[in-house]
């Protein structure tokens, strides 16, 4: 039971009969399904209280995350998602001279995951590490505007701490809905920051995604 006044979509589509079927059980990568609505559970006030385990928790306990993803991004079950990466094909037509005078930087983020892993809550700690070495490796072969240098939050220096935290890059352990979920175990083992020299390239890697 969820307290009155609780706003969010767990509460909200975790119905008696949606939570009795998928009790005590578990998607392909071995996350449980309790895991998933622990967070919504201990934090009544979270604004969505759910936290797939891996890209299978959507298939297994579709009745559940159909319904979220519904309500929330306005997408049905059947809709398709169109995307372009191709940068040329972008349409971005110049500023007025007056809006672009009030733009001091600009960011772009994007989240992925690998395929063959877990999302964060279901990961263990070797899968984690493994993500960590895999991704590392990679950026550590970029060329060119895109090369710099990785740097472990496990085995950074101080000084490297210091300069990463004045650049506004260092990222934190997780909130107390993260917590729930499972994302801070064994913090920070496995989790690391890479930029390029310009410090305009940056990946942070098993912070969240």
């Amino acid at each position: 039971m969820f307290p009155a006044g609780n706003k969010s979509l767990l509460c909200k589509y975790l119905t008696k009969d949606i939570y009795n079927k998928f009790k005590g059980k578990k998607d392909k990568a071995g996350v449980p399904f309790e895991q998933m609505i622990l967070s919504g559970a201990q934090n009544v006030d979270s604004g969505i209280g759910l936290y797939a385990g891996s890209h299978d928790s959507y298939t297994t306990f579709s009745d559940l995350f159909d319904k979220v993803i519904e309500d929330y991004h306005g997408h049905k079950k059947d809709g398709k998602h169109v995307s372009n990466m191709e940068a040329s094909k972008l349409k971005c037509p110049p500023f007025p001279a007056d809006e672009a005078a009030m733009i001091i930087s600009t960011r772009i983020r994007v989240g992925r995951n690998l395929a063959e892993f877990p999302l964060g809550p279901g990961v263990t700690k070797a899968q984690r590490d493994s993500i960590e070495k895999t991704v590392s490796e990679a950026l550590k072969k970029m060329t060119g505007e895109h090369a710099g240098t990785y740097y472990s939050l496990a085995t950074m220096s101080k000084k490297d701490q210091e300069q990463l935290i004045a650049d506004h890059f260092l990222f934190k352990e997780g909130d107390r809905f993260l917590d729930a979920c499972g994302l801070n175990r064994d913090w920070p083992s496995g989790r690391g920051i890479y930029h390029n020299k310009d410090k305009t390239f940056l990946v942070w890697i098993n912070e969240e995604d």
